[in-house]
């Protein structure tokens, strides 16, 4: 069961979060491309966003994996900083070159503040749907 409440944490901290900081910087003229991205993606032609938060979803998984035993400040900036770095590096190095676009400075710091502000998303979503750290024996 906390698998299934890590992955919807992932998948609504991409919406929520993700998407809302990015609708911001949007707004700001920060970035050129517009949030909630409907357009349709191979293979299945689900849209943009979707596909995104479906991974989301999967990284939230990861994010429980390696931080679900923490507790307090340590959960939470935990979340933040893992989930700054690890998404990003991802998508830098391996997504964004095999998409054929540009990895810069400005996609690094924008992506790990994103990154960043989804990763307290996810935490925010797993305490509010119950998850709690799990006692480890000693």
């Amino acid at each position: 069961m906390v698998w299934l409440k890590a992955f919807a944490s992932g998948f609504l901290a991409t919406l929520v979060f993700h998407q809302g900081l990015f609708a911001l910087f949007w707004l700001a003229g920060a970035v050129p491309a517009a949030p909630f991205n409907l357009s349709p993606v191979p293979p299945f032609g689900v849209p943009q966003v979707v596909s995104l938060a479906f991974f989301g979803g999967l990284w939230g998984m990861v994010l429980w994996l390696l931080l679900g035993r923490l507790a307090g400040v340590t959960f939470w900036l935990g979340h933040v900083i893992v989930g700054a770095v690890g998404p990003t590096v991802v998508a830098m190095l391996l997504v964004f070159p095999m998409k054929g676009l540009d990895v810069s400075a400005q996609t690094w710091v924008g992506g790990l503040i994103l990154n960043g502000f989804w990763g307290l998303g996810v935490a925010v979503f797993m305490r509010l749907m119950g998850a709690r750290a799990v006692a480890v024996p000693r």
